[in-house]
């Protein structure tokens, strides 16, 4: 998945703008007048609501343990996972007012006429959540040395972060993203990562979805980061679920991720006989995967195939 330059609105193609209107006319998407940030009808979110409970239910049933954690990240956990050396044009921090009532009243003043007020901002202690798995780490590391065979988590589908505003409906800057994360032994780790892959390859295709499995690499930035991504795509860390929704590119729907021992490393997540653990995480886009099942089944969900609406409900 490629970046936009920073600060930029990535464009959209006549396919994927003529996608965007079909789906705001039909009010499945709101329009909130900033690219990339939509709210969604009920009916987008009995679909949303149905695949993530898919997804709970296929990782429930293989051990996983549900662990659920706010939007908003620690700014020190951020700084630690080295996110920012890594994604710095992608990346959310908070701000808040910490001023006096005269730079409050300025504050509001240029505030009501749209202008810059940044000036009487500072940054808190908190990150908005770059990906899902973030938190996981340290919350397991701060529970002591693994147990034998380490530990498989399921963080749910949790709203996440990155400052990358398209007009492409499937390239947002807020979305769910829903995260499984599988911290072992090395070898334990690198085979639950390919048995997700082809598990997601076949439940995506089992909704009805052409999705095709490939290796891929982050957006990372600069100069550094295109040697980061070639080692990334040699070294297969990284493998996608590709749908074509709208554009003349496919959309990857799920990445799946192996991170050796750099989070394990980086958080000190012993194994039972004191190694430092690998890590590996999957996660599923909530949002581009109905805007995929939208666009191969109808914008009408109640005329989409009895099976695919099955498996959504649980039935």
């Amino acid at each position: 998945m490629s970046a936009t330059g920073v600060g930029g609105v990535g464009p959209a193609s006549a396919d994927q703008a003529e996608f965007l209107a079909a789906l705001i006319d039909r009010r499945l998407l709101l329009e909130s007048g900033v690219p990339g940030i939509y709210g969604h009808s009920a009916e987008f979110e009995d679909v949303r609501s149905g695949l993530d409970g898919l997804l709970t239910r296929e990782a429930s049933t293989r051990g996983a343990v549900r662990l659920r954690f706010p939007p908003v990240l620690p700014r020190r956990q951020l700084e630690a996972s080295g996110y920012l050396a890594s994604f710095p044009h992608l990346a959310g921090t908070i701000y808040a007012f910490e001023g006096s009532e005269l730079q409050a009243a300025e504050q509001s003043e240029r505030a009501g006429r749209h202008e810059d007020w940044g000036e009487f901002q500072q940054m808190t202690e908190l990150a908005l959540m770059p990906a899902a798995c973030y938190p996981v780490y340290p919350a397991i590391a701060a529970q002591g040395r693994l147990a034998p065979g380490g530990v498989f988590v399921d963080a749910g589908g949790a709203w996440v972060f990155r400052h990358e505003p398209s007009h492409d409906p499937a390239r947002r800057q807020m979305f769910h993203q829903h995260e499984l994360v599988r911290i072992a032994e090395p070898e334990a780790v690198l085979e639950w990562r390919d048995e997700w892959a082809q598990r997601g390859l076949e439940l995506l295709r089992g909704l009805g979805l052409d999705a095709k499995l490939d290796n891929a690499n982050d957006p990372f930035f600069g100069r550094r980061g295109r040697m980061l991504a070639t080692n990334q795509r040699e070294e297969r860390l990284k493998l996608e679920l590709l749908v074509q929704i709208a554009g003349p590119e496919p959309t990857a729907l799920a990445s799946f991720n192996h991170h050796r021992d750099h989070f394990g490393s980086t958080y000190g997540i012993e194994l039972a006989d004191g190694g430092t653990a690998h890590t590996a995480c999957l996660g599923f886009g909530h949002e581009r995967i109905v805007l995929a099942l939208l666009r191969t089944h109808g914008l009408d969900t109640k005329s989409w195939p009895d099976e695919v609406k099955h498996k959504l409900s649980g039935s």
